[in-house]
């Protein structure tokens, strides 16, 4: 999809960048499968702010999604491709045999009336699922499960997918967009193809009322407080902390390594890539 820019007759509009969603679904979404979402705005069972800089924002129903696709061997048409308010990628509305509907994720490339099929005889084609044993080497899939029959949890944002790398007995070698290899079970399964929306990446916002829409309230800067509210603040003048970058709590904030070791290390093989 195109990118849609606009002419510059406000301060925000010049700078505003977003993704033409004209060949969008533009009704509503298919009701029975929505449901009513709660704003937290940050807030704990207790009321307390665990989560800064969250509040407000437009109200917007929850669309289920089958990051399962456990109906196998059972064709599908795609109905139509909407725009989804949870995620970055779009979702396709398909249609079984039976008459049964499911939000699928859209892979970039489908199209409204195109046939998907999920299960051991479908064909390598975009937007079928099948389990990674079944898949060469070399194809590009999105939607990968860690777990069989847990539901896809890798590539599942705009524009992302998983190379597979090839297979090693019980397992395939998966190369992530972030630089990650690592072994997942060939009973997990997967759908072809990457993830719509790749122009995501490009959009700029142009004015801090559409952060405000999507429930993201203001952050102030740490150098901008007092010492009682932060490790930077305080200081005569203006200064740049005076020390190492740091969180509100004291937790270094240039690459200190946060994550738990968990029982799924075993399964990676390289680290991803680490930023510059």
């Amino acid at each position: 999809m195109a990118l849609k820019t606009f002419k510059p007759y406000t301060k925000s509009t010049r700078g505003t960048v977003i993704v033409d969603k004209s060949v969008l679904w533009k009704g509503s979404p298919y009701k029975p499968l929505t449901k009513g979402q709660r704003s937290t705005g940050g807030r704990n069972n207790y009321g307390r702010i665990t989560s800064r800089h969250k509040g407000g924002g437009a109200k917007h129903k929850y669309r289920e999604i089958d990051f399962f696709r456990k109906r196998k061997d059972m064709s599908a048409e795609i109905e139509r491709i909407e725009y989804d308010p949870n995620r970055t990628a779009y979702i396709a509305l398909i249609k079984y045999e039976d008459n049964v509907k499911n939000y699928i994720l859209c892979p970039q490339g489908l199209k409204i009336g195109d046939k998907v099929l999920s299960g051991n005889k479908a064909e390598i084609k975009i937007g079928n699922c099948l389990k990674l044993s079944d898949i060469p080497p070399g194809t590009v899939v999105h939607n990968v499960e860690l777990i069989p029959g847990n539901g896809g949890k890798l590539a599942r944002s705009a524009g992302s997918s998983v190379t597979i790398s090839g297979l090693d007995g019980d397992y395939a070698i998966l190369k992530l967009s972030s630089g990650e290899t690592r072994k997942v079970s060939i009973n997990c399964s997967a759908t072809i193809g990457s993830v719509s929306n790749p122009d995501q990446k490009n959009i700029k916002i142009g004015k801090a009322g559409r952060n405000r829409w999507k429930g993201k309230r203001p952050q102030s800067r740490g150098v901008a407080m007092n010492p009682v509210d932060h490790p930077h603040g305080g200081g005569e003048g203006k200064t740049s902390g005076g020390r190492s970058p740091v969180s509100p709590w004291g937790q270094s904030a240039k690459g200190l390594k946060t994550r738990r070791p968990k029982r799924s290390d075993k399964y990676i093989i390289t680290r991803r890539k680490k930023r510059k």
